[in-house]
């Protein structure tokens, strides 16, 4: 009557004394007969320790036997309260005894121990945490029969555990090792999040945790992917069941609860059985052969219908005529799966080892009112393939046809074996037979789609690099330092300012006037259109350049004639419509004002001679600017009397004869109106 949480398997258990971690009733005895394969050996380790020695291990203590019954030997004796044991106590043959005896005590423990064959030397027990280990990545292997009810774990895949959680009661709730059977683990250990959620999966459930330094998760396959009942992927005719609830409602509406509503996570009603009892079931077709790793169920998520599905048993085939029931390896009897325990929760169950079949059922055994339940299987498509197909030759004739026959059905026998266990990926040596294993149609879609992909792939890196080359050609055509060829145009504009025109000369340039736009005109209107014309001023030129100019003429020439110093007759020039004169900025290096304009004056007696005209023009300083060139033409074809020099009045304004209240410049007075002043 001193048994504590006991687990007893095949290759590693837990055992544990009555109530710990509490104190343990007085007066109790217990014993263990511990049985593994013949040839391998037991390794006991002990994860707590702690049994009162008051009396030297008298009436209190634990007691370790090598074998069983009345032939077994003592390896050892202990008791003591906290003793640690850093070792593993080894037995010497497949068989070990345990026996714990509690006398009259007022405190202890009591203990709790893992074994395992010698094969494992990397043992923990079930109270082993991430925190007891330093590495940032290890393996461990973990002993059958580590979800006890003493122990906490706080997480979930994917997102980790806390590291204060039961390192094999994890990596149970996770699906990767079995609680029957034990396993290996690998642990890898990063950095902690600030909440943990919590989950029920493989009859272990997970609290809520908070903040952490550190969590730990584990390593798998990979093969827990979701195989199409949520996404669709599996349509609804490979989805039956042996019975369809329906019922009208309030309106009198007829609502059909079918197999394909049993879809996880699918808004509105699930699949519900028309009877509820033990030979109901809800049937998969995958279409061909998967690796089904695990499943999530949920009750009917309908407020109003609180239905779920509490336990049940998986069945699976190959052709849905003969079905085999899931059972642990090493168990002789049905796994029973816990199921929902409300209507909502998502709830997941794990095949250790996994499933390889086709054909998927779930018989329900245990319910809440009605059988009703949504689905998703867990998985990966399986790349072995089908058993391979034994031919076994013609039956001989002779006497040897019963050994022949024995030693077919051991063929057959030992084939079958071999395929069972995950781990034998090798054909078996066969003698007198022929193994052809079947293509699947996979292999022979990835024969067609791998040489498409790469010719795919192959001509886009053509295009690109053609495209590249093409446009490094075209850059190289352009120049280096050269504009695109839409924007020469427009930048050769803007570039024409900063050269200097033909007429950028030391000598004036003579401003031309026709004999037809001067005749044309009334005597009172030549002043006049010279005082009213708009002085419009042509674009500056560049600071830079301007003083490269010299003298320059306020005025710009004809247009559709350039100016040209030959020309000495601009009175001979085509009759051309009068255009309005566009003065340029003066020279910096140049004079001040302007060269006069000599006009003849004679043939308009109406403007006395001593009467000022008006003029824009002003020469530098106070005086005359010598005329040269074609100026002087121009004055020898005047009627006037005068002679070649013209003298110019000082500017009003300035110091000098003339009114002070006129803003504008007179015209220069011939000599001889010069001499009578004079006389006068």
């Amino acid at each position: 009557d001193g048994c504590g949480h006991t687990v007893l398997g095949p290759e590693s258990g837990t055992l544990a004394s009555i109530n710990y971690p509490r104190t343990s009733p007085n007066s109790t005895v217990c014993e263990w007969e511990i049985r593994v394969k013949p040839g391998q050996r037991v390794q006991l380790k002990f994860g707590d320790f702690d049994i009162d020695d008051s009396d030297s291990c008298h009436s209190s203590y634990l007691r370790v036997h090598n074998g069983i019954g009345p032939n077994r030997t003592e390896i050892g004796k202990y008791c003591g309260f906290g003793f640690q044991m850093d070792g593993l106590i080894t037995s010497k043959s497949n068989e070990v005894t345990v026996q714990f005896m509690s006398g009259i005590h007022t405190s202890g423990r009591g203990f709790l121990a893992a074994y395992s064959i010698t094969d494992k030397s990397d043992l923990i027990t079930c109270l082993d945490n991430a925190s007891h280990f330093s590495e940032p990545e290890f393996n461990k292997y973990c002993p059958a029969g580590c979800v006890i009810p003493f122990a906490d774990i706080s997480g979930t895949i994917p997102h980790g555990y806390r590291d204060s959680s039961s390192l094999c009661m994890a990596g149970v709730h996770a699906g990767v090792v079995s609680n029957t059977l034990g396993g290996q683990i690998n642990v890898v250990i990063s950095k902690g999040i600030p909440y943990y959620e919590g989950s029920l999966a493989n009859n272990v459930t997970s609290k809520v945790g908070p903040l952490s330094t550190s969590l730990f998760t584990f390593k798998t396959s990979g093969c827990y992917g979701t195989l199409g009942m949520e996404s669709g992927v599996i349509p609804d005719s490979h989805i039956t069941s042996s019975s369809i609830l329906e019922w009208p409602n309030q309106t009198g509406q007829v609502n059909i609860w079918k197999p394909e509503n049993a879809r996880l996570k699918r808004i509105g009603p699930p699949w519900a059985a028309f009877i509820s009892d033990e030979h109901q079931w809800l049937q998969i077709d995958l279409n061909k052969e998967k690796k089904i790793t695990g499943i999530i169920t949920t009750g009917s998520t309908l407020a109003e219908h609180y239905y779920y599905v509490s336990a049940y048993r998986i069945l699976y085939s190959d052709d849905a005529q003969k079905w085999t029931v899931y059972r642990e390896p090493g168990m002789g009897k049905d796994k029973i799966f816990q199921g929902n325990t409300e209507l909502y929760q998502e709830v997941r169950n794990n095949f250790i080892p996994p499933i390889i079949a086709r054909f998927f059922r779930i018989n329900p055994l245990k319910w809440h009112q009605k059988i009703a339940m949504k689905v998703e299987l867990l998985g990966c498509q399986f790349s072995i393939g089908r058993a391979p197909k034994i031919t076994l030759p013609a039956p001989p004739q002779n006497k040897n046809d019963e050994k022949n026959a024995d030693f077919a059905d051991d063929l057959i026998h030992s084939v079958k074996t071999s395929l069972q266990t995950d781990k034998t990926t090798f054909t078996p040596e066969i003698k007198n037979t022929t193994v052809t294993p079947s293509v699947t149609k996979d292999v022979a879609l990835a024969a067609v789609l791998v040489p498409v992909l790469v010719m795919v792939f192959t001509t886009l890196i053509l295009i690109l690099v053609c495209a590249w080359h093409w446009r490094n050609r075209k850059k190289k055509a352009e120049g280096t330092y050269d504009l695109p060829y839409w924007d020469r145009a427009g930048w050769w504009k803007g570039m024409k300012q900063f050269f200097p025109t033909k007429s950028a000369e030391h000598e004036e340039t003579p401003v031309r006037y026709s004999s037809s736009e001067i005749s044309h005109l009334r005597p009172r209107e030549v002043p006049t259109m010279l005082q009213t014309e708009s002085a419009e001023y042509a674009q500056p030129l560049v600071g830079g350049i301007v003083g490269t100019l010299h003298q320059r003429s306020t005025f710009k020439p004809e247009e559709g004639k350039e100016a040209s110093y030959a020309d000495l007759d601009p009175y001979n020039s085509p009759i051309q419509e009068v255009y309005h004169a566009y003065a340029e900025p003066l020279p910096v290096t140049g004079p001040e004002y302007a060269t006069p304009i000599i006009m003849d004056m004679s043939s308009h007696p109406s403007t006395p001679l001593g009467a000022p005209s008006i003029s824009t023009f002003k020469a530098a300083g106070n005086q005359a600017p010598p005329l040269v060139g074609t100026c002087n033409k121009l004055l020898s074809r005047t009627d006037s009397a005068s002679s070649a020099q013209a003298l110019y009045d000082i500017p009003k304004g300035q110091p000098g004869p003339g009114s002070a209240d006129q803003l504008v410049y007179q015209v220069p007075q011939s000599v001889a109106h010069s001499t009578v002043s004079k006389d006068e």
